[in-house]
């Protein structure tokens, strides 16, 4: 039977829970400048693409890799001060998370986050059955504590999301706030599980991770996309206590984690000077771009990331996006999110990247 003459059937229906929902994605079109995604600028340094290279050569590709993933997780426990079972690997931060929401969300139980912030916090709980209960940040896109330990108490979530530096406004949270929400959970609501995503935490100026430890309930989420140059690997990991790193092994699909990915996780490690340089120079960019922005008609907030969130003040967020597309610049479109509206997130490039937006954008405002 030809598929023309195939006769019709019904498919089964997706769960009535999922909706219209639609998958996270980030538009992408041609341009000569792509600022986008939050990517680092440049490629792993040669010496670690050559090792790769030799450690791919190696590997028993007939053989399922190592389960536990242990040289991983031990490389990992040094460069962070912590033991191997406190640290859980994946395929990207994002499955990370997607562990946490399977593990400690579901029917009947709750994820806490506090918008605008990063929406894959809400997309993933949303996927596992989590219920969502939403917090607001202040008009200043900073975290209301006070506020913050109110939703906790109300609520009772299983799960407390923080995002630091928080992804789209390049805020981070200063000790103070997490340890105020961390404090709130423990006596609000003992069996939730604070969750810091500090997927672009290198770039800041403080990080949670001196706060965790065996017996506090505290996750702290990490990734390789940005400072590691690593993002076509999709590699991310969290150091929690091993009470939690157990549960997450639980959900996590067998032989999740591929020879070559732990393979690429253990030699990044190795080039850690070249990252930190990457770091500094970064940052300097970005305070560079904050500068000249200031000198134009937008509002520019503060950031602790390695991407500036922006706002024109004399035309709306879309039309200055696609007047960027049209000079062959793209940067991502915010300005319809909640809490967002008008703004616009310019990704850190290269320095000659950079100067194209920026001359774009005078262009633009002009």
């Amino acid at each position: 039977m030809s598929p023309q003459a195939t006769p019709a059937r019904a498919f089964p229906e997706p769960r009535a829970d999922l909706g219209l929902r639609e998958g996270y994605h980030s538009p992408q079109v041609p341009v000569e400048v792509r600022l986008n995604t939050n990517e680092s600028p440049y490629p792993p340094p040669p010496e670690f693409l050559e090792a790769l290279v030799a450690q791919a050569r190696d590997i028993a590709y007939n053989r399922y890799p190592d389960r536990s993933a242990r040289a991983l997780r031990e490389a990992l426990a040094e460069l962070h001060g912590a033991r191997p079972e406190q640290v859980f690997a994946a395929n990207g931060s994002n499955e990370v998370l997607q562990s946490i929401c399977l593990a400690y969300g579901g029917a009947g139980r709750k994820a806490a986050m506090f918008e605008p912030t990063y929406a894959l916090h809400s997309h993933i709980a949303h996927l596992t059955g989590t219920e969502m209960v939403q917090g607001q940040r202040r008009p200043d896109f900073t975290l209301d504590t006070d506020a913050a330990v109110e939703l906790i108490a109300t609520e009772h979530p299983s799960i407390v999301f923080l995002c630091s530096p928080n992804n789209p406004t390049g805020l981070a949270e200063d000790a103070s706030t997490v340890s105020g929400v961390l404090a709130a959970a423990l006596r609000e609501e003992p069996s939730a599980l604070v969750v810091v995503d500090e997927a672009y935490g290198q770039f800041a100026a403080w990080s949670a991770l001196e706060l965790v430890g065996e017996g506090v309930p505290l996750a702290v989420v990490r990734t390789y996309s940005k400072t590691w140059s690593m993002a076509a690997l999709r590699l991310g990991y969290v150091i929690a206590p091993s009470e939690v790193v157990k549960v997450l092994e639980r959900v996590a699909l067998p032989y999740h984690l591929d020879a070559l990915k732990q393979a690429a996780g253990r030699l990044a490690l190795q080039f850690s000077e070249q990252m930190e340089s990457r770091v500094a120079w970064i940052v300097a960019e970005r305070d560079r771009i904050i500068r000249e922005l200031s000198k134009m008609s937008v509002r520019v907030w503060p950031s602790q990331a390695n991407f500036v969130l922006w706002r024109p003040e004399s035309r709306s967020g879309a039309e200055t996006w696609e007047a960027l597309v049209q000079r062959s610049v793209l940067v991502r479109d915010t300005s319809s999110w909640p809490g967002l509206e008008g703004c616009l997130r310019t990704t850190v490039g290269t320095r000659e990247e950079n100067d194209k937006f920026l001359s774009a954008l005078e262009e633009v405002l002009k």
